[in-house]
């Protein structure tokens, strides 16, 4: 775990120093956060979560970090799915997504009880985050179906993870 919250502050230490490229980072940590696989390595929600705060305490605009984090995570997830969807049934036996066939399982019954809810509300929580898109893929979801569940989800999860820090610093008057 110190290894987390040493990555968490050597990004939000650049990110003070380097506010401009707030937006960049926001975009490659939630690309991370929702790419299948890549997910479990980079536990970018968390320090999303902090840099809401840093960027508002800065003076840089929401408008831009929403966008780009939105927009990274709807390319992550579009990734996931066209993977999925490329492989099909496949993508169990392949490496390295057979190593994790229980997050499979869980991610195939969530998606088939839910359906497209179940695309925008895996989005919502950190084990199905990658998994569902990926599974949705598998499962032929039309791609435009697929998509506008994709992005509205993404837009709403960034705002989620990044609007309350930043409208307390806000609201504290930093």
């Amino acid at each position: 775990m110190a290894d987390v919250h040493a990555y968490a502050r050597d990004v939000l230490a650049f990110v003070e120093a380097h506010a401009h490229y707030a937006p960049y980072v926001a975009f490659l940590l939630a690309f991370c956060e929702s790419l299948v696989i890549v997910s479990l390595f980079i536990p970018a929600t968390f320090v999303l979560l902090g840099l809401s705060p840093v960027i508002a305490a800065s003076g840089v605009p929401l408008l831009p970090v929403w966008a780009a984090t939105a927009a990274g995570a709807a390319l992550g997830d579009s990734v996931s799915y066209w993977i999925g969807f490329r492989l099909k049934g496949s993508a169990r036996q392949c490496w390295p997504l057979n190593r994790f066939t229980g997050g499979l399982a869980r991610g195939e019954r969530f998606f088939l009880r839910y359906g497209i809810w179940g695309v925008f509300l895996g989005r919502f929580s950190g084990p199905l985050r990658a998994i569902v898109p990926l599974i949705a893929g598998m499962f032929a979801m039309p791609p435009f179906q697929f998509q506008m569940v994709n992005i509205t989800s993404a837009m709403v999860w960034a705002l989620v993870i990044l609007g309350p820090g930043a409208a307390a610093v806000k609201a504290l008057g930093y």
